[in-house]
């Protein structure tokens, strides 16, 4: 798959950032009085807009807004720190960085996403990096692909592929009509990738990078 343009998710691709998510969804839960769920349960917020994950515990909007207020407040403080990039994918980046253009298009705040690839030292190989905002507005994947394409002037979706985890990231693609890679190292399945259009589905960072070198 030979595209210059590479739209990357962060959470689950980049990397696994569990105990962070795990430990703020946890404090806002308790300040909220709500019972803790399991950690399958847990899993299902790393991907999906926040909102979301928390609708589907039984909130409505408005008790998933302060639950959100909650999170946010751990969560900017210590739980981004609470991360570890995944092995190997240091160097796919390195080495696409020399000859293709790399985006950012998580659907974790922007804000979030630049502390955690500063902090990494990752930021340098990435033209742009690009996710929701704080206000709401713009936290499904497929609108923060299209913000990218607005903000890096991106004209043709010929060229761009987008590489992800997750279900949202294959639909967000597809809603945007470009390519998709699903990785299997993160949170996602073969069977949830392939069932949202994957166009191709890799194992590991190795065969990420052999696919599109």
């Amino acid at each position: 798959m030979k595209k210059d343009k590479i739209l990357f998710d962060l959470d689950g691709t980049i990397i696994n950032p569990s105990e962070g998510i795990f430990k703020s969804v946890r404090y806002s839960l308790m300040r909220m009085d709500w019972t803790t769920p399991s950690d399958k349960v847990l899993k299902s917020f790393i991907g999906p807009p926040l909102l979301d994950s928390y609708i589907e515990l039984g909130m409505t909007e408005e008790q998933a807004e302060e639950a959100i207020g909650h999170y946010r407040k751990l969560y900017s403080k210590e739980g981004l720190y609470l991360m570890s990039p995944y092995a190997g994918i240091e160097e796919v980046l390195i080495e696409l960085a020399k000859t293709k253009e790399l985006y950012i298009a998580t659907s974790k705040p922007d804000v979030f996403a630049s502390q955690i690839l500063d902090h990494l030292g990752f930021s340098q190989y990435f033209r742009g990096i690009y996710g929701a905002n704080l206000e709401g507005t713009r936290s499904k994947k497929a609108d923060v692909i299209r913000h990218v394409f607005e903000e890096a002037k991106i004209e043709s979706s010929n060229d761009v592929v987008m590489i992800g985890d997750r279900m949202h990231d294959i639909i967000g693609a597809l809603e945007n009509n470009i390519e998709s890679i699903g990785v299997l190292y993160g949170f996602g399945d073969e069977k949830e990738l392939k069932k949202a259009g994957a166009t191709e589905i890799v194992a590991d960072t190795l065969d990420l990078l052999q696919l599109i070198q």
